[in-house]
């Protein structure tokens, strides 16, 4: 979640509308106090959501299950780069 001042908002509302657009809250914030919140449109991350889940679905059933074991190691692995 970004927070961002009302003045800023209002110079850069396209670059702040792309970013809710790919998923990201913005709070817009006046004197260092929260006066309004722009969300994602519903619907639209719903829909983001479930294709993000039938992709995990469809690689599970490519690569078969893992143990977590296998998953801790991997996770392992990638904090080591």
């Amino acid at each position: 979640m970004r927070e961002i001042q009302a003045s800023e908002a209002k110079t850069h509302l396209p670059q702040l509308l792309d970013r809710v657009e790919r998923g990201e809250t913005v709070v817009i914030t006046r004197h260092g106090r929260p006066i309004a919140r722009i969300v994602p449109e519903a619907d639209r991350r719903q829909e983001e959501i479930d294709k993000a889940i039938a992709s995990m679905a469809a690689l599970r059933q490519r690569t078969g299950r893992i143990t977590v074991g296998e998953l801790l190691s991997a996770r392992e692995e990638g904090r080591k780069r």
